[in-house]
């Protein structure tokens, strides 16, 4: 009987004993990301002379084309990525979920997989015939499952960064929405949007898109809509504080509640912290 393949991780710690020693391949973390046929992964500080032959080794033993490592935090309004390149060459990549095609560069756009549930709940949530304003696009996150649903969706989708709108573009037409999705290019807060005419808002900013709900108050039809707040708190910060700081922020920029919202954990967010989203349904004054 054929003895049953090691882990990727274990098989790379073995081909890197053979010229680094076990001690050191040892370091070789488990995890890694596999985005398409780009793979991200970690390098501990011992390793990080080796990065080449580190990568090299992932390369050929998940069979992707291009290694990428985590060389620093998601930072700027952007979102951007601070990685490296370990191995390979090209770093556009495409991923495929729940149906969906996402078409991005890997090296310069973030795609969080740990939000793959909020991704597919977006397209839950969005009824035949809204109208759907998502403020913060990049290649489609939310914009492009609120499409799918539904022919009679439309989705209005702003996206500050030249490159992410890009992909946003073409993520609608590879997903055959571009008939019914609008790609914005522009900061959200200046893009001339249509007032009162939007039956729900995404607004996907991290660390606290909170200061965006007075924006999205003047979107919602006089009678109301939802409102899909994300945030970063503290895990001793309960859901339902979570939710009132959005409630606050309603009432605070002139909105009225239409019933109490509700937060929800999206994922885990670094030590002690965690990503919620705020649902809210409100409107303006």
């Amino acid at each position: 009987m054929a003895r049953p393949r090691l882990p990727p991780a274990e098989r790379v710690r073995a081909r890197l004993a053979r010229s680094l020693g076990r001690e050191l391949a040892g370091g070789v973390p488990d995890g890694y990301q596999r985005l398409g046929r780009v793979l991200l992964v970690r390098v501990p500080p011992g390793l990080w002379p080796h990065r080449a032959e580190l990568g090299e080794a992932w390369r050929e033993e998940l069979g992707v084309e291009t290694v990428l490592a985590r060389a620093g935090p998601i930072g700027g309004e952007l979102r951007e990525p601070s990685v490296v390149r370990l191995a390979g060459g090209a770093t556009v990549t495409e991923v495929v979920e729940h149906g969906i095609r996402w078409r991005f560069d890997a090296a310069r756009i973030m795609f969080a997989q740990g939000n793959r549930v909020e991704r597919q709940r977006a397209r839950r949530l969005v009824r035949p015939g809204e109208t759907v304003a998502d403020l913060f696009a990049g290649i489609g996150y939310f914009a492009i499952p609120a499409a799918v649903g539904s022919r009679t969706t439309r989705v209005l989708a702003v996206e500050k960064n030249p490159l992410a709108h890009g992909f946003l573009v073409e993520n609608a037409r590879l997903n055959g929405v571009a008939d019914r999705l609008l790609p914005l290019l522009g900061d959200n807060r200046v893009v001339e949007l249509p007032e009162h005419a939007v039956d729900r808002v995404f607004l996907g900013w991290l660390p606290d898109a909170t200061p965006w709900v007075g924006r999205s108050l003047r979107l919602l039809r006089r009678d109301g809509g939802v409102l899909h707040v994300h945030r970063v708190d503290d895990v001793r910060v309960p859901l339902a504080a979570a939710a009132e700081k959005v409630a606050a922020e309603i009432v605070a920029s002139g909105g009225r509640l239409r019933g109490p919202p509700s937060a929800r954990e999206v994922k885990p967010y670094g030590p002690g912290r965690r990503h919620l989203v705020v649902d809210a349904v409100a409107a303006p004054g």
